[in-house]
């Protein structure tokens, strides 16, 4: 059996898209909303792959890193454009490094909007 987990957080951010032809190559912002997937195959004494506070805290700390910036001017998106695809690449490199006896990262999603949203997974 495999349990997954998920834990979803939002932040608002501007950015521009560079090389991009249209509209969003200026300024604009978006209130994101992310999702972050652990996954595994046993549990703990108590029941649990992982504490959900586990993993609200640490997506918490990307999400201050992210949250009222202009994105092109934080690290790695002052070099790399920052795409929803991006965005989402970034959050879970950083998820991999949570490791826990059980659980380990393996989707993040992120919206742009209501209706558009990127996945990446492992």
């Amino acid at each position: 059996m495999e349990y997954k987990l998920s834990v979803t957080r939002s932040f608002s951010s501007a950015h521009c898209l560079r090389e991009y032809k249209g509209k969003c190559e200026n300024l604009h912002g978006h209130n994101w909303k992310i999702r972050a997937a652990f996954y595994g195959t046993k549990l703990d004494d108590t029941g649990m792959l992982m504490d959900f506070a586990d993993i609200k805290a640490h997506l918490d700390k990307i999400v201050a890193y992210l949250d009222h910036k202009f994105l092109n001017e934080i690290g790695p998106f002052d070099r790399v454009n920052p795409t929803a695809e991006n965005i989402a690449a970034f959050i879970l490199v950083q998820l991999k490094n949570v490791k826990t006896e059980n659980a380990r990262v393996c989707e993040v999603e992120v919206w742009e909007s209501e209706s558009s949203s990127a996945i990446v997974s492992v």
